[in-house]
């Protein structure tokens, strides 16, 4: 992935920390690069809305997968990236925590848990982006959502692969099967992370990984970065669990509208085979996430309850706010993106 443009001191610091001068010799000071962090942290009116603090958590969480042009490997483990992620996670926690209202919860016991959950996630009346995008949204439009989608999508599963050496017995098995279905059961171009990319092709736009980073606003890049601290943390495997169960709970329904809109457009099925992949699979999806991924873990460690409840109300949360924020911008005739993008421009 080619180094954004930075938005603000934050992501600034961490940009001139991590290019190479001179192959490596001369880079920003380390206790530099931690301050500059740690005021913005405490300075952000909203970190889940910050788009210095949001991109400098990104890049740092993305040494951890295919890494950015010109860094060194070695970097990934940094003990000074790691102490100044330290800062921007905790306030990155703290302000999910602010954020989410926590559901009440259920006994821990796996039907009960699955139960709620289904009751935390069921499809509710009224305004969607799925639902726009299946009546209203313009091809301009529809590629506005492949890009902002792109930032997760063209890397999907991969942070949820981080719990498979956390969990055991019902839960891991769970979560293997699900992740053998997001990875083509062996077959390479039915990844889905490559069917996604075929999509983008088909709608004619770049399906390299970071292409449009810099037109994607924080709320976007605060939907990827939970999933991957959640990941990340072992303290954490029950909020990641319980995000990717809400997050497969959530997508058959959409996915069906989206691709009526993408067919509306006059789109066929190289664009919308994702999306008609994930009606199905995630029909089946939800069903192993609710009651062996999350229901088993529950089970096995009832003292994760809370920390699963969590991670699904979280998941809601921030993915809501991110589709509420692009179909607010589209309703009032604006770009979802920070600025405007067309095909012809590109």
């Amino acid at each position: 992935m080619k180094m954004p443009a930075p938005r603000g001191p934050a992501s600034a610091a961490l940009t001139e920390y991590l290019r190479l001068e001179d192959h490596g010799t001369t880079r920003l000071d380390d206790d530099a690069l931690h301050n500059e962090v740690s005021a913005a942290v405490a300075a952000s009116p909203d970190i889940l809305t910050d788009d210095d603090l949001q991109l400098a958590l990104f890049l740092m969480y993305e040494l951890h997968y295919t890494g950015i042009d010109g860094v060194r490997d070695e970097l990934e483990w940094s003990s000074s990236l790691i102490a100044a992620r330290g800062e921007l996670e905790r306030g990155f926690e703290a302000g999910l925590r602010d954020a989410v209202t926590m559901p009440e919860l259920p006994l821990p016991i796996a039907e009960q848990v699955a139960e709620a959950l289904f009751e935390l996630t069921a499809p509710t009346p009224g305004p969607s982006l799925a639902r726009y995008i299946a009546k209203n949204a313009t091809r301009e439009q529809l590629h506005e959502f492949l890009i902002q989608r792109s930032i997760y999508t063209l890397k999907e599963a991969d942070p949820d692969t981080w719990m498979i050496p956390r969990l055991r017995g019902r839960a891991k098995a769970a979560l293997i099967e699900i992740q053998t279905d997001e990875y083509g059961g062996g077959r390479q171009e039915r990844i889905h992370a490559n069917l996604y990319a075929r999509t983008m092709r088909g709608a004619g736009l770049d399906d390299s990984y970071g292409a449009y980073l810099d037109l994607v606003p924080a709320i976007t890049l605060a939907s990827l970065n939970i999933t991957t601290m959640f990941g990340l943390h072992r303290r954490l495997r029950g909020a990641s669990v319980g995000h990717l169960a809400a997050f497969e709970m959530t997508s058959s329904l959409p996915s069906r509208m989206i691709a009526e809109g993408f067919r509306r457009n006059g789109y066929g099925d190289q664009v919308t085979d994702y999306f008609d992949e994930h009606v199905e699979a995630d029909a089946v999806h939800e069903q192993i996430a609710a009651r062996d991924l999350a229901g088993g873990l529950v089970e096995a460690q009832p003292e994760l309850l809370a920390d699963v409840m969590f991670g699904a109300a979280a998941c809601l949360t921030i993915d809501g706010r991110a589709a509420d924020h692009i179909r607010s911008r589209w309703e009032a005739g604006e770009t979802s993106l920070r600025h405007a993008f067309t095909l012809e421009a590109a």
